[in-house]
């Protein structure tokens, strides 16, 4: 992309701010003791305009901020969120990159979405009994009726949020002279199919979620 290292820097920095800012305020419960935040959708934006370089650090420097002031998980909850974070953010990205039309971003979206759910499955298995202190045995019996659940919600609202906001932020960013004109001006453009989809995924994530709360 043909931007200046300064307004690149400067749109990465807004990036973190956002995300970290995301982590603190924008926190719902959805199962169980299980928190989302809307820090990946930022992350991933900045993956779908300038690469997952972008997503890996911006990942990296919120995920370190975000151990040293609010998190009570030290470095495992760190590694954690980077994890859970660039196999979402980065897989989007870097299929979008790949293939810079509307068809790649959609499939970046649930390539990443998918990645999330498995890798996440995988490692809170190995990693939570760590960082939570429950026995292994625990965390197994709640791999399929809270942490598969979850993952999928999550999956879910990131890929529906990022497909209704990036290119209102694209223009924004276009406006703002921070991106060139000429870059994104046709792409992942959205269209009423999107759209439609983005609303039935973020309702149908709401439903769950009240389901799930509703059984606690």
């Amino acid at each position: 992309m043909n931007i200046s290292k300064t307004k690149k820097l400067t749109i990465i920095g807004m990036l973190c701010a956002l995300a970290y800012i995301a982590v603190v305020v924008g926190r719902i419960p959805l199962v169980l003791f299980l928190k989302y935040d809307p820090k990946d959708v930022v992350i991933v934006i900045g993956g779908l305009i300038f690469g997952p370089l972008t997503s890996f650090a911006v990942t990296m420097i919120v995920s370190v901020v975000q151990m040293f002031t609010i998190s009570g998980t030290g470095i495992l909850g760190c590694i954690m969120n980077i994890i859970s974070s660039c196999s979402f953010a980065c897989t989007a990205a870097f299929i979008y990159k790949k293939k810079h039309k509307l068809s790649g971003a959609i499939l970046g979206l649930f390539c990443g979405f998918s990645c999330q759910v498995v890798v996440m499955m995988l490692w809170n298995y190995l990693i939570a009994p760590i960082y939570m202190g429950y026995p292994r045995e625990a965390i197994v019996e709640l791999l399929l009726p809270a942490f598969l659940p979850f993952n999928l919600i999550k999956g879910g609202l990131n890929a529906a949020i990022t497909m209704l906001l990036y290119k209102p932020v694209v223009t924004t960013l276009r406006r703002s002279n921070l991106i060139e004109s000429k870059q994104h001006s046709n792409k992942l453009q959205i269209n009423i199919g999107v759209l439609l989809v983005a609303l039935l995924m973020i309702i149908t994530c709401v439903l769950l979620i009240l389901s799930f709360n509703n059984k606690v």
